[in-house]
C-alpha cells in the first residue's frame, strides 16, 4: 500500500473539501501505459470495492485496487509547492526505471 507523506495528506484533504463532498476517498491506482510501461493514476472515487485496500492517512482515505497495491507496496506521495518541483510526486521503491516525466515506471 502507499503511505502519503503529511504534507500529501494535507494537500489531499484541502482538494476534497473544496469537492464539498466528504465522502470523497482518494484512488490511487498502476495502468499499463506510459512511456515506461506502467503510469500511476489518481482521482477522487466514492465507490470502494469489497477487495480494494484501504488506509486513512490524517482524515484522508486512500483507496488502492489490488494489483495496483501489489506495484505500490513500499512506495510514497508526496506534495512539494516550491519553485522548482511543485505538485504530487510518488517515490516507489518497486520501479527498476522511471521515464523523464516522473509518470511512468518498469
Amino acid at each position: 500500500m502507499i503511505t502519503l507523506t503529511d504534507s500529501a495528506a494535507t494537500k489531499v484533504k484541502e482538494l476534497i473539501e473544496a469537492e464539498g463532498d466528504d465522502a470523497l476517498a482518494l484512488r490511487v491506482a498502476v495502468r499499463p501505459g506510459g512511456c515506461s510501461g506502467f503510469s500511476y493514476e489518481m482521482f477522487f472515487d466514492r465507490e470502494v470495492g469489497a477487495d480494494d485496500v484501504t488506509e486513512d492517512f490524517g482524515g484522508v482515505k486512500v483507496v488502492v485496487d489490488p494489483s495496483s497495491a501489489q506495484l505500490l507496496t513500499g512506495a510514497t506521495l508526496d506534495y512539494r509547492d516550491g519553485l522548482q518541483q511543485a505538485g504530487f510526486s510518488i517515490d516507489n521503491p518497486n520501479a527498476q526505471r522511471t521515464c523523464g516525466c516522473g509518470q511512468s515506471f518498469s
